[in-house]
Formats: C-alpha cells, sequence, structure tokens
C-alpha cells in the first residue's frame, strides 16, 4: 500500500507493500487476520490469541498482552507488529519502535470502529475486499438488532472483574454494543472508563438484566448464583447471564453473533 495509513496514536504510517511478516499482539486482530486469509502470514502471537485454534496451533508466542518478550518478538523479524492501546502499554510500542520495528496501533470504541478496523487491516494485508463478506454479515446483525430494540431500553450492568467487582463503563466497545442492542449501561456514565462497584452499588443501579462475560474474569456459574441472592431487579426475574467473554471485548468477525447474542439478552 502506498497511501499513507493513521493509527490510533495519529501518527502516519507509508507501507510499500503487504507486509508479509505479522506479529499479532491482539488477540482479535489475530482472529481478523485468519478470516480475511491472511493466517500464513502471521509468525508471531500472545499467549491469549486462541481463535481460531487450528489456525494458531504451533505459532511462536511472544508471552502476554501486557508483558510481550519485546526479544522474541524482534527475533521474528515481522515486517509489521498489530498493537492495540488498551490490549498493550505504550511502553512496549516504544520499545519495538526503538529497535526499527513498524508497530500499528488500533484503538475501538465502537461497534463501528471495530467494524472499521477489519476493513483496515483487509487493507494493510493487501486484499481489502476480502472484508466485504464478513462487514456484510456484520452489517446484517446490526440490522436485526435495530429492529429488537426495546421502547423502554432496560437497564444494563456487565462486570469485567471480581474482588474488587469492576464494570463495563464509558468510552469502550463493550458500553457501545449494549446501547446499539437497545440497552442503558448504568454503569454507562461518569469518567471510569472500567468502575469498581461493590454490591452496595449494584443494588442501588437495579439493572434489569446483568452480563457475566468468561474473560478476562472467569465468571462461572457460582458467581452468578452469588448475584442472583441479591436484590436486584435482574436477579427477581433471573436475568444474571453468564455469556462468552469474547463477545464483549473481541471485535472482528464475532461482532455479528455479539450483535445477534446480546440484543436478543436485553431485549428479553
Amino acid at each position: 500500500m502506498s497511501s499513507p495509513l493513521r493509527d490510533a496514536r495519529g501518527r502516519e504510517h507509508r507501507l510499500a507493500g503487504p507486509p508479509l511478516r505479522i506479529v499479532s499482539l491482539v488477540p482479535s486482530h489475530t482472529e481478523t487476520l485468519f478470516a480475511l486469509g491472511l493466517g500464513e502470514r502471521v509468525v508471531g502471537i500472545t499467549d491469549y490469541c486462541v481463535h481460531p485454534a487450528s489456525g494458531v496451533r504451533g505459532l511462536p508466542r511472544v508471552g502476554g498482552t501486557k508483558n510481550p518478550s519485546i526479544e522474541r518478538i524482534a527475533e521474528l523479524s515481522p515486517d509489521l507488529v498489530l498493537a492495540n492501546r488498551e490490549e498493550n502499554t505504550r511502553r512496549d510500542v516504544q520499545r519495538l519502535e526503538a529497535l526499527g520495528l513498524r508497530v500499528f496501533v488500533t484503538y475501538a470504541r465502537t461497534v463501528r470502529e471495530g467494524v472499521d478496523d477489519i476493513s483496515l487491516l483487509a487493507g494493510i494485508g493487501g486484499c481489502p475486499e476480502a472484508a466485504a463478506p464478513i462487514v456484510e454479515e456484520i452489517d446484517a446483525a446490526w440490522q436485526r438488532a435495530r429492529e429488537r430494540r426495546p421502547e423502554a431500553p432496560p437497564r444494563v450492568a456487565a462486570l469485567v472483574w471480581k474482588r474488587p467487582y469492576m464494570a463495563v463503563g464509558p468510552d469502550t466497545f463493550a458500553h457501545d454494543l449494549i446501547r446499539e442492542c437497545g440497552g442503558h449501561n448504568v454503569f454507562g456514565e461518569g469518567e471510569r472508563r472500567y468502575p469498581r462497584v461493590d454490591e452496595d452499588a449494584l443494588v442501588a443501579a437495579a439493572p434489569d438484566l446483568v452480563l457475566l462475560p468468561t474473560e478476562p474474569y472467569e465468571f462461572g456459574p457460582r458467581d452468578r448464583d452469588e448475584l442472583l441472592a441479591l436484590d436486584l431487579p435482574a436477579a427477581a426475574a433471573g436475568r444474571v447471564c453468564v455469556i462468552e467473554g469474547e463477545l464483549l471485548s473481541w471485535y472482528g468477525p464475532r461482532i455479528a453473533r455479539a450483535l445477534d447474542l446480546l440484543s436478543e439478552l436485553i431485549r428479553g
């Protein structure tokens, strides 16, 4: 690609051609690259890049998203390293760039930006047409979600951590996903993107629906039972739901399924 690309940090990148060796430090981008037919160019991934299972099996691992091995990444001689402002640290990006490696940083905080990243990765890979069927599937699910929106938005709480509880807040992909599906995020106001909440705050917020994703904290049936015992409208209605964690935080080909599932849960 000869035209400049601007990443999430506002920096321009000019790529002389599609990168042939890519290290992905973003699990959702790893999945997207394979969905776009670019899997053979991926030469390094994080410990959390687990999808698609058949594609990532055997690929070199470079550590976690927050603590990758800079030396291992450099040894893989990538043409491009994919990073994300939320998943990875500025310090690691700077260390990679100091070694002369090209790092492209993304930062999707809305459903639209998540969809745009699919087209962006396809363009970077030199196959812009590969994004079309994925985007079309998401657009169809998006339309279904709009048609299912209830007239009165139910109050939704999405927890992402325990001890202490932390919830999805404003300016996040999950917050926008809830909104697009017709829900009102009870912790969507304020400045903190992932505010800490205790049981009293959760009861005061009176959610009609509580979402317990399986990542980054692995919520399960026991956690659901604990919340069902609280004085919550969601508990009284049995609407405390453990869901696949990737649906709330991974932007890429699974956005369509996320829109379908969340819109059904929110509509009730």
